[in-house]
């Protein structure tokens, strides 16, 4: 099993309520915003390049997904450039403002997580392993993937490790 499918199936043994997923989708890239926007501050200027905190977590994650698989590892550099993008122009409001846009969204991006670890009926992954905290947006890349019929082997490999995706019963 490759690495790319020992750290998905990881994680997503806590994650296979569609309910979890879901409030995945929204709330991963909502917290990647969060990290991001508040990375992008201060600037500093190298050899006439702007560079932030922002840009070396970007460019170091990018680095770790490449390494796992190159086409996972390419879709994650166009999602967090994306979002990177849209970061660094919050990097030009005043403090407060700036601060608050990336809290909030912070906030924000694990009440949501959390409402679906409610539906999911267990803790986030990173809770046993801080690596879910960077697996966690690939998962959500892999899952979308999955859902537009790319990465059959991948689904196959996780759902072999973690079960297929299913809908938990409420308790009575």
């Amino acid at each position: 099993m490759s690495a790319l499918h020992q750290q998905l199936g990881k994680y997503a043994e806590y994650h296979r309520d569609p309910r979890n997923i879901a409030t995945h989708f929204v709330g991963i890239p909502i917290i990647v915003l969060s990290m991001f926007v508040l990375l992008s501050r201060p600037v500093f200027d190298v050899a006439g390049l702007s560079l932030n905190a922002a840009l070396l977590a970007f460019l170091l994650s990018s680095l770790y997904y490449f390494r796992l698989s190159v086409g996972y590892g390419l879709a994650m550099f166009v999602a967090h450039g994306a979002l990177l993008l849209v970061a660094n122009q919050f990097a030009n409001l005043g403090t407060i403002a700036w601060a608050s846009v990336g809290v909030g969204l912070f906030v924000l991006g694990w009440i949501i997580q959390f409402v679906g670890h409610y539906y999911e009926g267990r803790k986030p992954a990173f809770v046993d392993d801080l690596m879910g905290l960077v697996i966690g947006p690939l998962f959500v890349v892999a899952e979308l993937g999955f859902l537009i019929g790319v990465g059959k082997g991948t689904r196959n490999a996780v759902e072999h490790q973690a079960g297929p995706v299913r809908r938990r019963e409420a308790r009575a």
